[in-house]
């Protein structure tokens, strides 16, 4: 039995890991493909996110090295996959993400990797004045077994998705990072100074009026390595 066979296999039993947990997966081969799959492939993820418009509104083009899944310890099923729709009363809690590396050579031990989830539609899609709105930033280190089951530090404690009353569905949109340089040493990251544009004055920025998670893994040496997105809205549409 593959180290995936059996994690799925415990997953199924016992359920998602604890609430904010990083969970790395070093795998040989990509993960099974299913209907209601926990993971997709790199081209689905990358094809989404410009589907969705999250490439280039939030991040710019790039193929995921990881897959990426989030769980939510409310309910089995609640997790984000690509788009799907979710009850804002479900994700109270941080969820329990989990990373995949399709080949050895993609995944690195000791290195950092960075989570975050941030919402370009605040407080709307169709005015989106707070964007970006920083709802979670946290960090852990994969160890040598490959698995490692809890943060090791929290920049931007987790601010669970609460949309406003009649401003639709809004994109929350989860991202890896790893540091470009794929150093080793323990990371010093900013920690934004507000959650509205990520702590970023937009005020003089004549070229684009939101800021968000892009700039601020620029300035921390940062870049993605997996994504995923969900939507949610208030009820009271």
């Amino acid at each position: 039995m593959t180290l995936y066979s059996l994690l799925l296999h415990l997953f199924i039993l016992i359920g998602p890991f604890a609430a904010g947990a990083i969970v790395i997966v070093n795998e040989q081969h990509p993960l099974p493909k299913t209907g209601n799959s926990l993971w997709n492939t790199q081209d689905d993820v990358q094809k989404a996110l410009q589907d969705a418009q999250i490439i280039p509104t939030v991040i710019d083009d790039f193929l995921p090295s990881l897959l990426m899944n989030a769980t939510w310890s409310s309910h089995h099923h609640t997790h984000a996959d690509l788009g799907n729709t979710l009850e804002p009363s479900l994700l109270e809690s941080a969820p329990s993400v989990k990373l995949m590396a399709s080949k050895p050579s993609l995944w690195k031990k000791g290195v950092t990797y960075v989570i975050t989830m941030t919402d370009p539609d605040a407080p709307s899609r169709d005015d989106p004045k707070w964007s970006e709105f920083c709802h979670w930033i946290a960090i852990g280190v994969p160890t040598s077994s490959g698995i490692s089951p809890t943060f090791s530090d929290e920049i931007m404690g987790y601010k669970p998705p609460s949309p406003p009353e009649k401003t639709g569905k809004h994109r929350y949109v989860l991202l890896a990072f790893a540091p470009a340089n794929g150093t080793t040493e323990k990371l010093h990251l900013s920690r934004p100074s507000a959650r509205k544009h990520w702590g970023y004055d937009v005020g003089n920025d004549g070229d684009k009026d939101t800021k968000g998670v892009r700039e601020w893994a620029a300035e921390n040496g940062l870049v993605p390595v997996g994504a995923n997105f969900f939507y949610a809205q208030n009820k009271k549409h």
